[in-house]
């Protein structure tokens, strides 16, 4: 690190949890995220800011009025611009330090595949459980640390599936693809604004303590915030030995 970048980051470097070892790594990690929205907002402005060296930002829409209410990485002169390169102009200007990779596409398959192997965790902010569990999907398949979140009305959730840790459950453990569930968009529920950036803010911590090798991580535990209430609980996951995507 040079001189400039011992000062800017050094109230990460005071933690000893951390360090300039854990600050080296921050530096030289990549991260993929998926989702320029309500919870890649947070999540990519607390990446970039912290000194995550390359970023990956994959979105395929445009900034509507609305998502102003709550996608704090978006200005109002951004409305009608695609998501990816409006976030890229904002991280630029946080910290220009930090390569930022715009991708205004929704990647699937093969090309989300391509992506993971690529960085060295993915966060996923996405809004629809296609989407989960093609992410979900590659990272098992590619052994990625994989961050998951979604927040909706007042109800939030994190969970990290690490599939490097043995028995550690995968996203589909928890949300089958077989299953019942219905994909719940804000545009018809409605979101309570910080609540994104609560449920984000809880994605990025996760993902620079993975990143940083600092502290527990959230694997193997789903954390739940009932805003409205402003109540937290967690719940032990475990594998499920006849998931058809990480099991055996």
């Amino acid at each position: 690190m040079n001189d400039e970048q011992l000062l800017r980051y050094s109230r990460h470097i005071l933690l000893p949890e951390i360090g300039i070892e854990g600050q080296q790594r921050l530096l030289a990690a990549r991260a993929l995220v998926i989702g320029a929205g309500g919870l890649g907002s947070p999540v990519a402005l607390y990446l970039a800011s912290a000194g995550v060296g390359a970023i990956t930002l994959c979105d395929n829409e445009e900034v509507d009025l609305t998502n102003l209410q709550r996608q704090i990485v978006h200005r109002m002169e951004s409305v009608g611009r695609k998501k990816v390169n409006s976030a890229r102009d904002t991280l630029a200007a946080i910290n220009p330090g930090v390569t930022v990779v715009a991708l205004a596409e929704r990647v699937d398959g093969k090309r989300l595949e391509t992506l993971a192997a690529q960085h060295d965790l993915v966060i996923d902010g996405s809004d629809n459980f296609a989407t989960r569990h093609a992410v979900n999907r590659a990272c098992v398949k590619l052994r990625k640390p994989l961050v998951s979140g979604a927040a909706v009305r007042f109800d939030g959730q994190v969970a990290v599936f690490d599939l490097r840790v043995p028995d550690s459950a995968c996203y589909a453990c928890l949300f089958p693809e077989s299953g019942e569930s219905e994909d719940v968009r804000c545009a018809v529920m409605g979101v309570f604004a910080p609540l994104t950036g609560i449920v984000g803010s809880i994605q990025a911590a996760e993902a620079l303590k993975l990143l940083a090798g600092a502290g527990e991580t959230l694997s193997g535990r789903l954390l739940l915030l009932d805003a409205l209430a402003m109540q937290v609980r967690t719940i032990n996951l475990r594998k499920d030995p006849a998931c058809p995507v990480c099991g055996a």
